[in-house]
């Protein structure tokens, strides 16, 4: 757990920046609002992929620049902006990125935050090309509606580093349980800064799904993460649980190639290849639940695709994930439940399965997904019905099932 003494305090880097960034524009975040945009627009907080630097590229405005920036203020008060993000729920930490910006970086900053409901939001003007401007008073007017100023404080007014190489990662820790739907970016007084990222895991109303629908229960939009790997050489397995589909072969999960693969490959006599090595990630789904589908995408992966995959389930305590994080998952064989067995995979396409739960009837909470021997994979879907039965029942005898209780408020 945390350490509460550390939050919203300047920390070194931490696990929670291989969550997901729920502020992205490529999740669906939105910026609602900014006091300045002269030299570049807010909108570049929110951008997924990494801020760069033209040495000799200007604008009208000024020099061009992969991030928010501010005019040299002269006027009361400090610049801000409104996030609107793209997936609600817990937030686990912040990376303040100030790359690039050397000579113009904001000195300080602060960040709240709210959990606004959407049916109650007030309209907000469309904010179209932003460069160059500053916020309207109409647009001053709608955004005072939020009463942002009153929301909660999650990192206090705090000095930022410049944005050199070895300085431009300002990483701050959360250890608020609460969930979020809006944040808040204070800069003192003014400047620049090249990218929020907002790291945490979605957290779904389940109350509100319907009982009838199978839901994507490992889904990172609704609290799915993953809670342990074998290698991630070339991409992070939380990718495969992303929202939306694939965008490419960097939007996936991908391993180095095993060094153990035999030195001539052979097929068995179901088309196999006859490899010992394999990798995996294990996964804790955003609600425990039963599995019926499965949906594994290779979609990009043309000459990397693994070969089969499996996939397999298990219930797990609190304590006992922290037991087998420090284990490196070396769970006890009987506690894992084939939801797939080995199946072999094809390149660039999407593959749905049935799983095995017609058969099991067991509630899981983690899931483990296996490929051989080695590769990349875009999407992992887990579609099945969430339910309340979670821990723990006597698994001795095989005759007692874990039954699936649907529409219900989550307690987890």
């Amino acid at each position: 757990m945390a350490d509460a003494s550390k939050e919203g305090k300047l920390t070194e880097f931490l696990d929670f920046a291989q969550l997901v960034d729920m502020a992205s524009e490529s999740v669906g975040g939105k910026i609602l609002f900014s006091t300045d945009d002269f030299f570049a627009p807010a909108e570049n907080l929110i951008k997924s992929d990494d801020p760069s630097f033209k040495e000799h590229e200007y604008t009208e405005f000024g020099k061009w620049m992969d991030g928010w920036e501010t005019r040299r203020r002269r006027t009361a008060g400090h610049d801000w902006c409104v996030i609107s993000l793209g997936i609600q729920g817990v937030i686990r930490g912040f990376d303040v990125d100030t790359s690039y910006f050397s000579g113009s970086h904001a000195p300080r900053m602060s960040i709240q935050a709210a959990n606004l409901e959407k049916d109650k939001l007030p309209e907000i003007p469309q904010r179209g090309v932003r460069t160059g401007a500053a916020a309207t008073p109409e647009e001053f007017a709608a955004i005072a509606q939020l009463k942002s100023d009153d929301w909660n404080s999650l990192v206090p007014m705090t000095e930022l580093k410049p944005g050199s190489t070895a300085s431009s990662h300002n990483y701050f820790l959360v250890n608020s349980q609460q969930r979020w739907t809006h944040v808040r970016l204070n800069i003192f007084p003014d400047g620049g800064i090249a990218r929020l990222r907002v790291y945490g895991t979605g957290q779904k109303d389940w109350a509100a799904t319907d009982p009838k629908d199978p839901v994507d229960l490992v889904a990172i939009a609704f609290g799915g993460v993953c809670v342990g790997f074998s290698n991630a050489h070339f991409g992070h397995p939380n990718n495969m649980i992303g929202v939306g589909g694939p965008k490419s072969m960097a939007d996936g999960w991908e391993t180095a190639r095993r060094l153990d693969r035999p030195p001539v490959l052979e097929n068995d006599k179901n088309g196999l290849l006859q490899v010992q090595g394999c990798e995996w990630a294990v996964f804790r789904l955003a609600h425990p639940g039963v599995i019926t589908q499965i949906e594994i995408d290779t979609k990009y992966f043309k000459g990397n695709s693994p070969d089969s995959c499996k996939v397999d389930g298990c219930i797990l305590t609190t304590q006992e994930e922290e037991d087998m994080v420090k284990k490196k998952w070396i769970l006890p064989a009987h506690k894992w439940k084939p939801l797939l067995p080995i199946t072999k995979l094809s390149p660039n396409q999407n593959h749905l399965f049935d799983s095995l739960t017609l058969e099991l009837q067991d509630v899981i909470t983690h899931a483990r997904f296996t490929i051989f021997p080695d590769g990349g994979v875009s999407r992992l879907r887990l579609k099945g019905f969430p339910s309340s039965i979670c821990l723990l029942r006597p698994r001795g005898d095989p005759r007692m099932r874990f039954s699936v209780k649907t529409g219900f408020k989550a307690n987890l």
